[in-house]
């Protein structure tokens, strides 16, 4: 659908589930994602989420498969799409680890910013990251994100309370980027 320099942009298949689960079951995955407790996912949970996937109003979502091998490699979406105000809240995840610290999230996100800012005419996408996520950071602020903000020691995580940021790109900031 919407290609990147490395990954295009797809349809989420049932198929693709069980590897889903896989990932979001990997702590070393899981614990960039989920603010909450962390609560293993099993196949019915991701079944009833795809399949309300296709009924969702403000909900886009996408497989990331790579140009090369059309493997896939994790998923993104835009969250919240307030069409009124003009946005909408990221989400990304590589799950497969080979392709961490490749380019491949920064080239996703910047495909998908497109996707946001050409085709459903969004003035601003924004996101959380936490502080122990270092990689995503430098991902979303070469894709042009800046940070507004920090919610100080929000999140409780392997026995530390962590910082919460948020980063946000405007449309004229996105276009300035090209």
């Amino acid at each position: 659908m919407f290609r990147g320099e490395k990954i295009q942009l797809a349809a989420v298949q049932r198929e693709y589930l069980p590897q889903y689960v896989k990932w979001l079951n990997d702590w070393e995955t899981a614990r960039f994602l989920r603010p909450g407790i962390p609560a293993p996912l099993n196949l019915e949970e991701e079944t009833a989420w795809f399949e309300n996937l296709a009924k969702s109003k403000d909900n886009v979502v996408f497989a990331i498969l790579t140009l090369a091998e059309h493997k896939l490699i994790g998923n993104c979406g835009l969250h919240r799409i307030d069409l009124k105000n003009r946005s909408a809240v990221l989400g990304i995840f590589i799950g497969d680890k080979d392709y961490w610290g490749k380019g491949y999230g920064t080239d996703a996100t910047r495909t998908l910013l497109r996707f946001a800012f050409e085709e459903l005419a969004l003035n601003r996408v924004e996101l959380e990251v936490y502080d122990y996520n270092p990689r995503a950071m430098r991902a979303y602020e070469k894709a042009g994100f800046r940070r507004e903000g920090t919610r100080r020691q929000a999140l409780y995580r392997e026995g530390a309370f962590h910082d919460i940021h948020l980063l946000a790109i405007l449309r004229e900031e996105w276009r300035g980027g090209l």
